[in-house]
């Protein structure tokens, strides 16, 4: 489907990747790894022709589409999320407007026997049956189980695209990517933005995707989940194997481990042979032979071992002032977002040293908690900060208030006092910004490198409390596992949001559940949590937590009464018999454009057939707002 060989592409006079080859094929769902800034998302805007490689060729099937999914996106602001997500059916939207302004001609003229009026009749008939065949009676379906699926409510439907957050508004981009049927899918960090329940959604529209997926991706359950083959792009290479990502680890580490293995047995060799040849070359009589080894040496072909890109950041939280035993409290705080409440009687008590998971799915109001002991946003009932307390904020999308126009230098110093400027370049190579990479503009920084900016950043405040939105989003997994560990020996409070339980083990020792505008304080640690709650995972909770609304659903339909449900009923066969009626017509109505189509004049020679063309179009049309009064009045009974 797809050939890729011998790429090339290079910033700064250094290769980024040089001379890799590889090939993708129906069926393949990818997961492309590597450090942030190793060259992942450059590899994607290559592969979708978004950026031109220096050398190499990229060969692919004709009529081939392909979907990107980009980690920052443009929207056309003043479209409502289901007008924004039918954008992904351009051929299908192109009939309608087409249709639609045959049908306001045919409406108009009154020549009924002319040339011209058969040719709109004949148009009519051949754009119909194309929009059939591309799915126009489909895609309006499609879309919402789509839209619905990424966690979007019919009442989300009608609402205007500006309302939404980024990452809101990048799952309208997902879904309208997932609508297009695309041969290729390219997808950067596509589960940054989503909650458990959808991307245990998108992994099952994945697994079941017909064609290729390539994913950016730093979750590695996700990865294993989804993916078949794992590339790696390390120091300018690609390690390419048909296994999900902690498959792909086992296999590189063994395989590195016999190069090793086979290095150190041909290096006893060499040595022995070498030794050999200064034996010989003090012989006359021995000088043939050791001519004879050194040309058997030359030819040896040298194992090589495989590369191990093994950078990382170097991070500390240093506490700044030590501060009162209470460092946060909350007496029945409250939010609210116009008429949604969020939170309700939130009672809170933070010691100095405390270490605390907030969990649970999103919109619970996590993030919401964490804005309101920053002071960020406006609440209802008591809160209060202890003595000395200094707060350092890592928001969820902590990267979006970098400046892009400026580089990462000027992002530091910035942001900088006069104790700590002259800190601002050892700071920024501890976070593996050296050289010349400091005079990068932040805006050509991948996702990764972004939040690692934002990180070195928030260092030059100081803090005794620190409060971490999903700080992992982003970051390739040695960078967690740094962080982790800078986090782990964290002397002051740690306030910790996050869906990851890998990074959560061994960090907190006390859990907030929120749920159902409440929290509740689990006394241990996530794994203590996960207990409690009988699960193994944080996804497993989301899914219990379905299927117990799931249930209840289920008994309040029991519980409603048998002339409610026998009303249902009969309003259900009703809709059923309007619903067979409007087929009907609808087929008879074709049935007729096709033969005025084919025999116009015959058709139109027929006793009074314009009045009964009319009149079936006039039944259809009452038909249908029938079917809209039945529906409305089910929808009506259903909320009751």
């Amino acid at each position: 489907m797809l050939n890729i060989h011998n790429l090339s592409i290079s910033f700064g006079g250094e290769y980024l990747f040089e001379e890799i080859t590889f090939r993708l094929g129906a069926g393949d769902r990818v997961g492309l790894i590597g450090k942030n800034g190793a060259g992942k998302s450059t590899m994607l805007k290559i592969l979708s022709k978004e950026q031109e490689p220096d050398s190499g060729q990229i060969a692919m099937d004709k009529e081939i589409n392909i979907g990107f999914l980009k980690q920052d996106i443009d929207f056309v602001l003043g479209r409502t999320v289901l007008e924004e997500a039918y954008e992904a059916f351009v051929a299908i939207k192109k009939i309608e407007r087409e249709i639609s302004a045959i049908n306001n001609q045919l409406a108009e003229r009154t020549d009924y026997e002319s040339e011209g009026y058969n040719q709109l009749i004949t148009d009519l008939s051949d754009l119909t049956h194309q929009y059939e065949l591309i799915g126009g009676y489909n895609y309006q379906g499609d879309t919402e189980r789509v839209l619905q699926g990424l966690g979007f409510v019919r009442e989300d439907f009608e609402k205007l695209t500006d309302t939404f957050s980024g990452g809101w508004r990048m799952r309208i981009e997902l879904a309208k990517l997932l609508l297009q049927n695309n041969d290729i899918l390219l997808l950067d960090e596509p589960t940054n933005h989503l909650d458990i329940e959808s991307i245990i959604w998108l992994e099952n529209f994945l697994k079941n995707y017909p064609g290729v997926v390539v994913i950016v991706s730093h979750d590695k359950m996700f990865l294993d989940n989804v993916t078949n083959r794992t590339i790696e792009i390390s120091l300018g290479r690609i390690y390419d194997y048909n296994k999900p990502y902690s498959k792909y680890l086992v296999l590189r580490k063994e395989m590195r481990e016999q190069q090793l293995a086979a290095q150190k047995n041909q290096s006893k060799q060499i040595e022995q042979t070498e030794k050999l040849i200064e034996k010989f070359r003090a012989k006359a009589s021995k000088a043939s032979m050791a001519q004879s080894l050194i040309k058997k040496l030359d030819r040896v072909d040298r194992i090589e071992v495989d590369e191990d890109d093994n950078a990382v950041m170097n991070i500390s939280f240093p506490i700044s002032i030590q501060p009162g035993k209470v460092v946060i409290e909350a007496e029945d705080v409250g939010k609210k977002y116009g008429e949604k409440e969020i939170l309700k009687g939130i009672d809170l008590l933070v010691e100095r040293g405390s270490k605390i998971a907030f969990v649970g799915q999103n919109g619970q109001g996590k993030s919401t908690l964490a804005k309101i002991i920053i002071n960020e946003i406006p609440y209802d009932g008591g809160f209060k900060l202890g003595h000395n307390v200094e707060i350092g904020y890592f928001a969820q999308n902590q990267s979006e208030y970098l400046d892009g126009e400026l580089t990462i230098h000027e992002t530091m110093v910035n942001a900088a006092n006069e104790k700590n400027r002259s800190k601002v370049r050892d700071m920024l190579g501890s976070f593996l910004f050296r050289g010349d990479e400091v005079d990068k503009k932040v805006k050509v920084l991948s996702g990764g490198e972004r939040n690692r900016l934002a990180l070195c950043k928030m260092l030059l405040e100081p803090f005794n409390v620190l409060i971490m939105d999903e700080p992992t989003n982003h970051l390739d997994i040695k960078s967690k596992n740094v962080l982790k560990e800078a986090l782990r020996n964290f002397e002051g409070t740690l306030i910790l949001v996050s869906h990851d339980r890998d990074f959560l083990q061994g960090l907190t020792t006390t859990v907030y559940e929120f749920k159902d505008k409440k929290i509740k304080e689990y006394l241990g640690d996530i794994d203590f949590y996960l207990e409690q709650r009988k699960v193994n995972d944080l996804r497993d909770i989301e899914k219990k937590d379905k299927e117990i609304k799931e249930t209840s659903e289920t008994k309040q339909t029991a519980k409603q009464s048998y002339q409610d449900q026998k009303k249902i009923k009969s309003l259900n066969n009703k809709l059923s018999n309007v619903e067979s009626k409007i087929n009907k017509l609808e087929k008879e109505i074709k049935e007729i454009d096709v033969e005025l189509a084919v025999n116009y004049d015959q058709t139109i020679a027929q006793p009074d057939f314009f009045d009964r063309y009319q009149g079936k179009k006039d039944q259809l049309a009452a038909l249908m707002e029938e079917w809209e009064v039945v529906q409305e009045e089910i929808d009506m009974m259903s909320l009751d």
